[in-house]
């Protein structure tokens, strides 16, 4: 039996709304998998009706379990709407979780018109 895929949902604060109406945009879609999130981001998410599973908040150590879970090959891609605009104290965090989508040739989408590629495409590692 093949395991259900799973996708992190990560936005910074300037681009939590972005992604929110992204996901309300294509929530039939995203129903078809298993979603992780940082903390605030998943639970405006979940306040949607689309089941997620909320970790740590950013700045806390989200992007950090998300990074881990990446290198336990149990994250399949990762859409993360950054904002490049803004300051990020957690930055190291950030970078960790870029380079093990990198490393472990996961999908990263970082804004809308990448998400909408990526969501273009249901098979990820080359299914």
């Amino acid at each position: 039996m093949r395991h259900q895929q799973t996708i992190a949902l990560i936005a910074h604060d300037g681009k939590k709304d972005a992604l929110v109406e992204f996901v309300q945009t294509n929530q039939s879609w995203f129903e078809q998998f298993h979603l992780v999130g940082t903390g605030t981001t998943g639970g405006r998410i979940e306040s949607l009706g689309v089941r997620i599973e909320c970790l740590a908040s950013g700045p806390l150590g989200g992007d950090a379990q998300i990074a881990a879970r990446i290198t336990e090959g149990r994250v399949h891609a990762v859409i993360f709407f950054r904002d490049p605009m803004g300051k990020h104290p957690h930055e190291p965090d950030i970078n960790m979780l870029l380079r093990q989508c990198d490393v472990h040739n996961i999908p990263l989408a970082t804004n809308y018109a990448t998400a909408s590629l990526l969501i273009g495409r249901i098979a990820f590692g080359g299914e």
